[in-house]
């Protein structure tokens, strides 16, 4: 466990009173390939940090289509954040699947807000997080209104470039918002430059 909590504050020197007083507060948790993490309407209060693995976090329109939200790969931070930070709800509106054999360091919402207020070095760590995280959602939502089919492709391979082993064609095509068909049509064209 020490060794994860270490990876997570990377360049940040925790005493060992700290390290341990994290350590009392998280879980490791371990998911097969094609196990849900959350579920729609299902109460939510855990954030989970992805030590190995990838999980996918989508939702589903009332027409029944799929859509991705997030990936998330080793070294991100995963929950559904609209239950969790949102004042409408406290239940998942989202479904997050394993969609690779994952480790999970799992804390709750509570347990983590108490160590930002008792390890202030943790609550900088945080803060920082939460902006780079609302800076990458802000940037793929302008991705998503400015830029062509191609190019989102192009920013997503070099966002995850270990991922598209691992994630189905459908799912990379709901991520960007396109067709399966287009993302092929899109793979052919670059594949002839």
């Amino acid at each position: 466990m020490e060794s994860i909590i270490l990876e997570i504050f990377k360049g940040i020197t925790l005493t060992p009173n700290e390290l341990q007083h994290i350590c009392a507060k998280a879980k490791i948790i371990t998911l097969e390939r094609r196990a849900f993490l959350l579920r729609p309407d299902k109460e939510v209060t855990d954030i989970y940090y992805i030590h190995k693995g990838c999980l996918r976090t989508y939702f589903i329109d009332a027409s029944g289509k799929e859509h991705t939200l997030q990936f998330a790969i080793k070294g991100w931070w995963i929950s559904d954040y609209i239950a969790l930070y949102g004042k409408e709800t406290s239940t998942s509106v989202s479904y997050i699947e394993c969609i690779k054999e994952s480790t999970l360091l799992k804390i709750s919402k509570k347990d983590f807000d108490q160590l930002c207020e008792q390890v202030p070095i943790v609550n900088q760590f945080y803060i920082s997080n939460l902006e780079s995280a609302f800076a990458a959602f802000q940037k793929r939502i302008l991705e998503n209104l400015t830029l062509s089919a191609k190019e989102r492709y192009l920013n997503f391979v070099n966002a995850y470039p270990n991922i598209e082993q691992s994630v189905k064609n459908y799912h990379i095509a709901s991520f960007l918002g396109i067709t399966s068909e287009s993302l092929s049509r899109i793979r052919k064209e670059i594949a002839n430059e």
